[in-house]
């Protein structure tokens, strides 16, 4: 998510107001886990596009009949494919690494046999055709 989408910008009418929903669901919702919205120093609720968007996929999935209890899960879930996801991405970039560095010594490797290799003229076979 960009930078952008994480700046919490919108007080609680303006993000209700976006999300197509009342103000006090909005409370409703932080109270139940759902949306985690910025406080400011006085407390006051700070909504971000983030926000304005989960708001969004709440509504569509209670709208398709799911639970409140139902849609938290989801979102666990969501979350935990975020996680996995970039843990993935890293372990991915870490073998790529380690690839690299083999391949390197390897070719460090060959690069030594060449200069251990010493073909003198005399150790070799007579051959005549």
């Amino acid at each position: 998510m960009s930078r952008k989408g994480r700046r919490a910008v919108y007080v609680i009418s303006v993000a209700a107001d976006l999300a197509g929903m009342h103000p006090q669901t909005l409370r409703i919702y932080e109270r139940k886990g759902l949306v985690d919205p910025y406080r400011t120093p006085g407390g006051t609720r700070r909504y971000s596009q983030t926000d304005i968007d989960r708001l969004k996929m709440i509504q569509e999935l209670t709208g398709q009949g799911l639970n409140l209890e139902g849609v938290k899960q989801v979102i666990d879930l969501q979350n935990e494919v975020e996680r996995l996801q970039g843990k993935v991405e890293a372990l991915r970039k870490q073998l790529v690494e380690l690839a690299e560095e083999s391949e390197r010594r390897i070719r460090e490797t060959h690069r030594s046999y060449r200069r251990e290799i010493i073909l003198r003229p005399e150790s070799l076979p007579d051959v005549k055709r």
